[in-house]
């Protein structure tokens, strides 16, 4: 039994319109929540972070380092009864946080003042 070279184009035109009607549902969807958006954010978010991460450690750690007796405050540990705790670490991440959110904050307010100012 041979195949009919008519229900091979036909399937080929099916698989096609499906494809198709997936890709504008896909586009439909990228459009409707935003997701290119969202990507562009975390890739920007990320590149902010690495800065901030950069300035911590190449900036401000360095300038508070001169007043810690081993010259690293990220070295700094704390021993009690045999458990260590990396307080100077936990600094680090906590200094690292505080950056991110103040710039979070003043770009946010910023925002918001453009806006408002545009409405009016």
């Amino acid at each position: 039994m041979k195949n009919n070279p008519k229900i091979k184009t036909s399937r080929k035109k099916i698989i096609l319109e499906h494809i198709k009607s997936n890709k504008n549902e896909f586009v439909e969807f990228l459009k409707n929540y935003n997701v290119i958006q969202l990507a562009i954010g975390v890739v920007v978010g990320n590149a902010a972070k690495e800065l901030v991460t950069a300035v911590a450690n190449d900036l401000i750690m360095p300038l508070i380092g001169v007043f810690t007796p081993s010259g690293s405050w990220k070295d700094i540990i704390l021993d009690i009864y045999g458990v260590r705790f990396k307080f100077g670490e936990l600094m680090a991440s906590v200094l690292d946080f505080l950056i991110v959110a103040i710039v979070v904050f003043v770009v946010v307010q910023k925002v918001f003042r453009i806006n408002i100012g545009a409405k009016k």
